[in-house]
C-alpha cells in the first residue's frame, strides 16, 4: 500500500507532463504524399499537411465583386497577415489559364481565396486553427456592410466548437459514474468503490510508464484518451473478476487470507492471461509503417499491462487488509451460482444447434454490410450541420463551388514549368479547375505549388480516381516534384498500411493461439477463440458501415450525417483493441469452464457451471467498458466518435451474442474435443500438468 501511494502521487504528476509531450501526426514516412507535404511545409512554412482554408468575402445585395477588386484584394492580403506563416492565393496573385470564375461565385457577389496555414504538431495545443484570427483580420479590411466567412475541410471538421470537447477528466468522471452504478448492482456493498480505486491507480501508473516513452518516440495525442477511458474499463473489469472470486471463496467458508489466495490462484491467473492477450493485439501495431499507429500500439499496450499489475498487487493488498470491513452491507451472496444464468446455460446446452445457428445468423447479416465498406475520411456533409464554417460553405456551394475545393491536389513543381504542368492537369478527367501562382509568396527555392481542384472531394477509396489519374499523367514530368493532399494521403495509406495488415493479423493470431493453448490446455478452444474473434470483428465493421458510412443511426444519436466512408485508421485501431478486449471475456468464461471440467469431468456441466458463475460478471464488465466508450464518444471530432461507438458495439456484441450464445453452444457441441492437447504440444508449452489422454476422445 505504501508503494502504491508513492506511485499514485508520481502518476498524477506524470499525467500532466505527458499531455504536453503528445503529438498530432498522421504522416506516412517514406510515402510520396508525405514526402511532398513535408517539402511544401519546409519551403513555405505552411500547407502540405493541411488543406487550405477558404476565406470568402460577400458584397451586400445589389453590389458585385466587379468594381471592388482592390478592396477585396486588400482584405485577402490582410487575412494572410493575421498570423505568421500564412500564405494566401487569390485572384490578384494567381493565374487560372482558361479556367474562369475560379475565385468567384456565379452571381459575382462572393470572392474567396485559398489560405494555407501551418500544421500544429503539438498535442498540447489541440486542434487549434487560425479561424478566429483570420476572420477578424479580414473583417477589419472589407468595406462596410460586407460579410466574411471562413471554411474548409478542417474548419468544417471542427464545426462551431473550439474542438476541446468535454475534456479527458470529465469523460473519465462520466465513465466512472456509470461504472459505479453497475458495480453497486453487482456487489450491493461498499466493495463497489474498490475497483474504481484500483482503476484510478492503474490509469496514473499508465501515464507514469508512458512518460519516458514520450522522450524516445513521438506519441499520438489519441493515447491519452485511450489510457483514461479504456484504462478505466479494463482495470475495473479485472478488479471486478478478482474481487468477485474472493467474495465467492469467503461465502464458501474460507477465512480472509485463504480467500485471497484462492482468488489469486484462479481469477488472478485469468486476469494475467487476459491482459497479455490484450497487449499482444496492440503491440502488433508496431509492424505497420505509420508512426502514430505504432505509438498507439506501444502506448495502448501499457493499458492492460498496468491494469494487470495493479489488479494482482493492489487489489489483494486491499482485500487482505480491509476487504471484509468494506463488504458491507452484505446483501448479495456468492455461495450459490446465479439461478437465472444457470437456467440460461442449461437452455443453451439443450438447444445448442439452434443457439449456434442464431448467433451465426446475426453475425452473418452484419458481415454482409461489411462487404460494402469504404476506407477514407468523413464526407463534408457529415462534418458540420451548423456554425459559421457550415454557413460559409453552403453559400459558396450555392454560388457554384463543388466540394472538390475542400481537398485540392497540391502539386509541387518548378516555377518555370508550372503553366505547362497546369495544362496537363486540365486534361485529367475529374479535375475541374487548376490554379497557378508565381507570386513571390508562392515561390520558394525554385519551387511553387499548383492547386488542382477535383470535381468532388477526394476523401475515400472510391473517390480518389482523379488523384490516381493525375499521378499517372504527371509521373514522367521532370518539372513535377511531387503531389500532396488528402487524396494522395488516402492512396498512400491504403497501400502502405492495409498492405501490411495480413502480417499484423498473423502475428496477433499466432501469439494469441499459443498463449491461450497454454492457458486452456487445449488445441480446439484457442483455435475457436481466434476464429470466432475474427468473425465477430467483421460484424463490428459491418455495424460501422451501417451506422456511420450509411448513416443509419449516426444522425439520430450524434446529429452527424452519413460519413460515406469509415475513417482510414479506425478499422485498424478497432481490430487491435477489440481482438484483445473481447478475448478478455473468452478467457474469463473458458478458464472457469476448464476449472469446472477438471473438477466434474463433464463438458455440459462445465458449460452450465462456467456460465452460471461468470455470466453476470461478463455482462457487467462489458456494460462498464461500454459506458467508458460512451464517455469517449462524447469527445471532440467525428473520428473519435466512430472509434468509440465501434468499440462499444463490439464489446456488447461479444459479451452477448458471442460469449453468452455462441461460446457455450459450440463448447457443448464439441464435447470432449474441447479438452484435447497433444503430449508434444503440452511439453512445448512448458505445461506442468499432463494433457488430457487421447483415449478420452473415444467417449
Amino acid at each position: 500500500m505504501g508503494i502504491w501511494l508513492v506511485l499514485f502521487v508520481a502518476g498524477g504528476a506524470a499525467s500532466s507532463a505527458v499531455s504536453t509531450r503528445l503529438k498530432v501526426d498522421f504522416s506516412l514516412p517514406g510515402q510520396p504524399g508525405t514526402k511532398t507535404a513535408a517539402a511544401i511545409e519546409r519551403e513555405f512554412g505552411n500547407g502540405g499537411f493541411t488543406t487550405p482554408m477558404l476565406v470568402a468575402v460577400t458584397a451586400p445585395a445589389g453590389q458585385t465583386i466587379t468594381g471592388h477588386e482592390a478592396e477585396v484584394g486588400a482584405a485577402f492580403a490582410a487575412s494572410g497577415k493575421a498570423l505568421p506563416n500564412l500564405r494566401v492565393i487569390d485572384e490578384a496573385t494567381a493565374t487560372t489559364g482558361t479556367d474562369k470564375g475560379v475565385f468567384r461565385t456565379t452571381d459575382d457577389r462572393t470572392a474567396f481565396a485559398l489560405l494555407n496555414y501551418p500544421f500544429e504538431h503539438s498535442g498540447a495545443k489541440g486542434f487549434a486553427l487560425p479561424t478566429k484570427e483570420v476572420t477578424a483580420a479580414t473583417t477589419k479590411s472589407v468595406p462596410s456592410g460586407w460579410s466574411v466567412g471562413v471554411t474548409g475541410e478542417d474548419v468544417l471538421a471542427a464545426g462551431d466548437s473550439d474542438g476541446s470537447g468535454p475534456g479527458v477528466l470529465l469523460e473519465v468522471l462520466l465513465g466512472g459514474v456509470g461504472a459505479l452504478v453497475v458495480l453497486a448492482f453487482v456487489f450491493a456493498s461498499f466493495l463497489a468503490f474498490l475497483p474504481l480505486v484500483v482503476a484510478a491507480a492503474s490509469i496514473l501508473l499508465s501515464f507514469l510508464l508512458l512518460l519516458p516513452i514520450t522522450y524516445a518516440i513521438d506519441v499520438s495525442f489519441i493515447v491519452q484518451f485511450l489510457i483514461a477511458l479504456i484504462g478505466l474499463g479494463v482495470a475495473v473489469d479485472y478488479s471486478l473478476l478478482l474481487v468477485n472470486r474472493w467474495r465467492e471463496e469467503r461465502d464458501h467458508g474460507k477465512d480472509n487470507h485463504e480467500a485471497v489466495l484462492e482468488a489469486m490462484e484462479h481469477a488472478g491467473k485469468a486476469v494475467l492471461f487476459s491482459g497479455v492477450t490484450v497487449a499482444i493485439g496492440l503491440i502488433a501495431l508496431v509492424v505497420l509503417p505509420v508512426p502514430f499507429m505504432r505509438s498507439i500500439g506501444i502506448g495502448g499496450a501499457i493499458i492492460p499491462l498496468a491494469s494487470v499489475l495493479t489488479t494482482i498487487t493492489l487489489t489483494p493488498a486491499i482485500l487482505g487488509g480491509i476487504g471484509p470491513k468494506v463488504d458491507w452491507p452484505k446483501i448479495r451472496h456468492e455461495s450459490q451460482a446465479s439461478r437465472s444464468w444457470t437456467a440460461w446455460a442449461r437452455g443453451i446446452v439443450r438447444h445448442r444447434v439452434l443457439a449456434a445457428g442464431a448467433g451465426l445468423l446475426v453475425i452473418a447479416l452484419l458481415f454482409v454490410a461489411f462487404l460494402s465498406i469504404k476506407i477514407g475520411l468523413a464526407e463534408s456533409g457529415s462534418l458540420a450541420k451548423g456554425g459559421p464554417a457550415f454557413s460559409a460553405f453552403e453559400g459558396l456551394k450555392k454560388g457554384g463551388l463543388t466540394t472538390g475545393y475542400l481537398t485540392p491536389l497540391q502539386v509541387l513543381a518548378t516555377p518555370d514549368k508550372a503553366a505547362s504542368v497546369a495544362d496537363e492537369l486540365r486534361k485529367v478527367d475529374g479535375i475541374d479547375k487548376v490554379i497557378v501562382s508565381t507570386d513571390a509568396s508562392n515561390v520558394r527555392s525554385g519551387s511553387t505549388v499548383v492547386f488542382a481542384i477535383p470535381h468532388s472531394e477526394t476523401v475515400n477509396s472510391s473517390s480518389v480516381g482523379p488523384v490516381k489519374k493525375a499521378k499517372e499523367a504527371l509521373k514522367d514530368n521532370a518539372a513535377v516534384l511531387g503531389i500532396a493532399g488528402v487524396g494522395a494521403d488516402q492512396i498512400d495509406f491504403l497501400k502502405a498500411v492495409y498492405g501490411n495488415f495480413p502480417l499484423m493479423l498473423s502475428i496477433i493470431a499466432i501469439l494469441t493461439f499459443f498463449l491461450l493453448a497454454r492457458g486452456f490446455r487445449s488445441v480446439l478452444l484457442p483455435l475457436k477463440a481466434v476464429v470466432l474473434n475474427l468473425i465477430s470483428l467483421s460484424a463490428v465493421f459491418g455495424f460501422m458501415v451501417l451506422f456511420w458510412q450509411q448513416g443509419h443511426g449516426s444522425e439520430a444519436i450524434f446529429g452527424v450525417q452519413q460519413t460515406g466512408a469509415v475513417t482510414f485508421w479506425v478499422p485498424l485501431m478497432v481490430f487491435a483493441f477489440l481482438f484483445g478486449l473481447s478475448m478478455d471475456y473468452e478467457v474469463f468464461i473458458l478458464s472457469r469452464m476448464r476449472e469446472e471440467y477438471d473438477r466434474l469431468g463433464d463438458t455440459d456441466e462445465a458449460v452450465v457451471e462456467g456460465i452460471a458463475r461468470t455470466g453476470r460478471l461478463v455482462t457487467s464488465a462489458a456494460l462498464i467498458l461500454f459506458l467508458a466508450f460512451v464517455a469517449l464518444a462524447s469527445g471532440p471530432g467525428t473520428d473519435l466518435k466512430v472509434m468509440a461507438t465501434a468499440l462499444g458495439f463490439g464489446i456488447l456484441l461479444d459479451a452477448t451474442v458471442v460469449r453468452m450464445l455462441l461460446v457455450p453452444a459450440l463448447v457443448s457441441l464439441f464435447g470432449k474435443w474441447n479438452w484435447y492437447l497433444p503430449t508434444w504440444l503440452g511439453k512445448a508449452l512448458l505445461l506442468k500438468a499432463a494433457p488430457e489422454p487421447a483415449v478420452a476422445l473415444a467417449d
